[in-house]
């Protein structure tokens, strides 16, 4: 058996384990960049996994922008935004979506590097957080900034809230 299963089984169990002693908790994989031999940066290998859990109401995916690119998945252009979200539709069920970790990537697309940028200032640019925060599939979904200045946290935040017609 590959190792790919064979860890996604154990992340499932985990994921059973701690379900079966909590309560009101969901669970939350997030998509990886598939940076060395990490798995999750497919989406069937995510699926594979919530297959897994034996409480499928409690498990989720929490989408992270620069992991998703890096993995191959070319949310910087209209259509490989499309194509990307009707994929994860079509494998996981947008049903699985609970929220998505902001970041722009300091590596190319498909580069399968983890390396996180402030929104905009990266291989990603503005364009795929404006589609993110214009989609009415994802209104009210936790949107969590995760780029890693500081000091560009409040910029990101209020553009964010600007590309809505928001103040902040």
């Amino acid at each position: 058996m590959s190792a790919q299963p064979v860890a996604s089984k154990t992340i499932a169990e985990t994921i059973n384990m701690i379900l079966q002693k909590t309560k009101g908790v969901t669970a939350v994989i997030v998509n990886t960049a598939g940076q060395g031999s990490a798995i999750g940066h497919r989406f069937e290998q995510l699926r594979y996994i919530i297959d897994l859990v034996d409480d499928r109401s409690r498990v989720g995916v929490c989408f992270d922008t620069c992991h998703a690119y890096a993995a191959g998945y070319n949310i910087k252009t209209k259509e490989g935004y499309e194509l990307t979200f009707h994929e994860f539709d079509q494998v996981i069920g947008l049903s699985y979506l609970r929220g998505f970790h902001l970041n722009d990537a300091r590596k190319k697309l498909a580069s399968r590097v983890d390396r996180h940028e402030s929104l905009g200032k990266g291989t990603l640019g503005q364009e795929p957080f404006i589609r993110i925060m214009s989609d009415e599939r994802f209104d009210n979904m936790p949107i969590i900034l995760e780029t890693p200045d500081e000091e560009l946290w409040e910029e990101g935040i209020r553009w964010l809230y600007a590309v809505l017609g928001i103040g902040y």
